[in-house]
């Protein structure tokens, strides 16, 4: 649940700061919600969700 939350916070800021920095539209925003709330539903939702861990995994093992 972190991960997802975490994704979520992220995702939320880039889509706030494309909003008020690079000019993307509310409906924009609008409808990019709905999709991804569509494409949660669809078959390939677990592949993504997979793709979306193992890039977490592999940006968390970097060391600095």
């Amino acid at each position: 649940m972190n991960l997802s939350m975490s994704g979520v916070v992220i995702l939320g800021i880039i889509v706030f700061l494309f909003f008020r920095k690079d000019g993307l539209k509310g409906s924009h925003a609008f409808v990019t919600a709905l999709f991804g709330f569509y494409l949660a539903g669809t078959a390939i939702a677990p592949s993504i969700t997979a793709g979306g861990a193992s890039l977490a995994s592999l940006l968390g093992g970097i060391k600095f």
